[in-house]
């Protein structure tokens, strides 16, 4: 059902810097672009991850109670992509660990703008 979700910055040129490296860890890499928006995917016809200007070109700004979650195979990939984020500079928003126990396990982290993110593996 998913198609893709996009998420604001205010400096492009930081956040493809994060993105191209923290993305990788997640086995996905540049796609397209439109000048604007940079989309981020495994492969044709699965869900994407975009970022970039608001089309309005106003300032970009985090939602309130907005989050993306990206799944990872398993839990130490939960735990490599959590680490490998703060490495690149994004900032603690949860370390990794069961929220559900048996069922989600999961680490949250801010991106360089704020946006929250989480890592995940469910089931």
């Amino acid at each position: 059902m998913l198609a893709y979700v996009t998420l604001g910055t205010n400096n492009l040129d930081k956040a493809l810097g994060f993105y191209d490296a923290f993305m990788a860890e997640l086995g996905a890499k540049r796609m397209f672009d439109n000048k604007r928006l940079f989309f981020y995917g495994t492969g044709p016809g699965q869900p994407m991850f975009a970022i970039g200007g608001p089309f309005n070109e106003s300032a970009a700004s985090c939602g309130n109670g907005a989050m993306v979650a990206l799944g990872c195979a398993d839990r130490a990939a939960v735990d490599k992509a959590y680490a490998r984020a703060l490495e690149l500079g994004a900032t603690d928003d949860g370390a990794p660990g069961e929220r559900v126990p048996g069922f989600f396990y999961g680490a949250y982290f801010r991106d360089l703008d704020g946006n929250k993110i989480c890592v995940c593996k469910i089931g």
